[in-house]
């Protein structure tokens, strides 16, 4: 149950940020009011998470994922291209993820 608070954190957050870009510095109200009902539910998911999983474990997994799914957003919804070098680097971010994951102790499964 907490992965998938943490993906519904991850989701929410990556929702508001595509909200911030669509919200033309706030003066759009509808990505406005998505934005902000966003981060919202993102940090109170995340403060769910945090009381079973180590908050260094959780904003890796939080913060990398995030990164990766805001890019893809950005490439789908606002034709945002993304270069060689910046998906190697995402794949490494991944990477760095599942190690996290599968070899730490610190994370109870």
């Amino acid at each position: 149950m907490t992965y998938f608070l943490l993906f519904l954190a991850i989701l929410s957050e990556v929702v508001a940020t595509t909200a911030l870009k669509a919200s033309d510095s706030f003066t759009k109200l509808g990505p406005s009011i998505v934005l902000v009902v966003g981060y919202a539910l993102s940090f109170y998911l995340l403060s769910v998470v945090m009381r079973s999983m180590p908050t260094g474990v959780t904003y890796a997994i939080w913060a990398g994922l995030g990164i990766v799914l805001i890019s893809v957003f950005g490439y789908l919804f606002n034709n945002e291209k993304l270069d060689l070098a910046a998906c190697i680097g995402m794949s490494l971010i991944v990477t760095g993820v599942v190690v996290i994951n599968v070899f730490s102790k610190t994370v109870h499964h």
